[in-house]
């Protein structure tokens, strides 16, 4: 009689068990590779869509993020959640499988960016709002440091150009300070900061080498831009291309170059010119001039295709509506693309065989294959602006 009890009793919670394991796996992400995920940047709608670079396909999308009128986005090593750097200050961490935020903080008042360590470990700020750079746990966006960035007179600086390097350290500009920083955080909560002065004026942003030896600074505030060799044992700062505009006048500029598309390929560095339109051509063994390359408009994002085969760019306003691509043996324009309205960025697949480009004003992704240079496919989004794939995990800078 006991066992017939006890029989009844365990055939009665079966149905139970069955229950909550299925719901336990209808919650559980479904099982995928990491490798070919990344997020655009929905501008206008606080929202990033998670797409599929393999399949060219939006999965899924998270809101709630804030303002993203001008965000970025780092990946941890395994490559699984986004940290999304918001306008407003928040940092979030996104788990692209679960497409869920799993922690966000408020850092900052205004703030344009970021970068994560090496280790996966260490998730860096850089803010315009009240400056400085902040360390968090990348676990749970736990505060670990606060390094605060002044001008010699004691306000506060904007922090641009952040960017990780080895031996744990990060390095940054700063805008109104006219300096470059190297922050050794061996002890996270007691980081060191070397700070070099008198770089140039106006940092605006800046470029890490593939191998992490040279950090370069666009300067705003002058015509020339500031190298730091990070292997010296005693970094300093030297100016490179002074006065590369001299005896022409500028244009108005209506949107910052960006630096931060490693447009290094082979021998060369290929910079925009502020207020030009122009692409310099850079000896990255001597950091001398080679030539400049005419384009169309004011150049944003010159980016070098993975294998360094091509340099593609992209314009402010007015030509914001327009793609050039330079081939770099010739060191020509090969082809000019008009994707959509209001080009904003581009993102090239790992190996470089097809491109990502959002037109905000459009509404649309369009991806491109770089070799026969044809519309692969186009992906709906709302004001979609950045465009970021987690193989950034594996690279420095970025």
């Amino acid at each position: 009689m006991k066992r017939r009890t006890l029989f009844s009793a365990a055939a009665a919670m079966a149905p139970l068990a069955l229950s909550t394991t299925a719901r336990a796996n209808a919650a559980a992400p479904v099982l995928m590779g990491t490798g070919d995920l990344g997020v655009v940047i929905e501008r206008a709608s606080g929202a990033i869509s998670i797409v599929n670079t393999s399949n060219c396909e939006a999965i899924g999308r998270v809101q709630g993020l804030g303002d993203l009128s001008h965000a970025s986005v780092v990946f941890s090593r395994d490559e699984r959640y986004a940290y999304v750097f918001g306008r407003d200050g928040g940092l979030s961490k996104v788990d692209l499988l679960t497409e869920t935020i799993t922690h966000r903080v408020m850092q900052a008042g205004n703030s344009i960016g970021g970068a994560i360590n090496a280790e996966g470990s260490v998730v860096a700020a850089q803010n315009y709002t009240p400056g400085g750079v902040k360390l968090f746990c990348a676990a749970n966006l736990r505060l670990l440091a606060d390094l605060p960035a002044t001008t010699s007179d004691g306000k506060p600086s904007r922090v641009v150009g952040l960017a990780d390097l080895p031996n744990k350290r990060f390095v940054y500009s700063l805008f109104d300070a006219n300096a470059i920083c190297i922050a050794d955080y061996a002890d996270v909560t007691r980081p060191k900061v070397h700070t070099i002065a008198d770089i140039g004026s106006q940092p605006y942003d800046a470029l890490l080498s593939p191998n992490g030896r040279h950090y370069i600074a666009g300067l705003f505030g002058e015509d020339g831009l500031a190298l730091v060799d990070l292997w010296d044992e005693h970094p300093h700062a030297r100016r490179i291309l002074s006065g590369y505009g001299k005896g022409q006048n500028p244009l108005p500029v209506y949107k910052m170059p960006h630096l931060r598309g490693w447009a290094i390929a082979g021998p060369y560095a290929y910079l925009p010119a502020i207020g030009r339109h122009e692409v310099l051509v850079v000896d990255t063994n001597t950091w001398q001039e080679v030539t400049r390359i005419p384009v169309a408009g004011q150049p944003v994002f010159v980016m070098a295709r993975p294998d360094g085969r091509q340099v593609w760019v992209n314009f402010s306003v007015p030509d914001y509506d327009r793609v050039q691509v330079i081939d770099t043996p010739s060191q020509k324009v090969v082809a000019t693309l008009q994707p959509g309205k209001a080009v904003m960025h581009m993102e090239f697949a790992p190996r470089g065989q097809a491109v990502w480009i959002s037109c905000r004003d459009s509404n649309e992704v369009k991806v491109y294959d770089t070799h026969t240079l044809t519309q692969r496919t186009t992906l709906a989004m709302n004001a979609p602006s950045g465009i970021f794939f987690t193989a950034r995990a594996q690279r420095m800078g970025l």
